[in-house]
């Protein structure tokens, strides 16, 4: 790795965001990606953060990477589904984020089910069934 991605990685954290749920099993999927994440790249911040219902929410999760140091944070949906909450109201808190933390850079990524490598894995993991 160049200082240049050292440098980018050490400034860049990442948000998988969720819906959230009482349920604490309903964690544990988003929480296993940000495991396998940090295994990946030690060096990237990565927090989960939800809507509703669950803590930390997006405004405590920011402000935990931003008070680590990261100048750009890249929030992820989890939706497999584009509902309300991925297409009107996350776009809304991370506009709020922005306003709040001008100095940093956001980044809104399209909602997981929109890769085109998720949709080939889960085609793939239904035909395995």
């Amino acid at each position: 790795m160049t200082n240049a991605q050292e440098t980018h990685q050490q400034t860049k954290g990442v948000v998988l965001f969720g819906h959230g749920s009482r349920d604490p099993l309903w964690h544990k999927p988003i929480e296993a990606v940000a495991a396998r994440m940090q295994t990946l790249s030690p060096a990237t911040p990565v927090l989960c953060a939800y809507l509703e219902i669950s803590t930390p929410d997006l405004d405590s999760a920011c402000t935990t990477l931003i008070q680590s140091g990261v100048q750009a944070i890249h929030v992820v949906p989890m939706f497999l589904g584009l509902g309300r909450h991925a297409r009107e109201d996350l776009p809304i808190l991370v506009e709020r984020m922005r306003q709040q933390h001008p100095s940093i850079a956001f980044t809104l990524q399209p909602a997981v089910s929109e890769n085109e490598r998720m949709i080939r894995l889960l085609a793939e993991i239904a035909l395995d069934g």
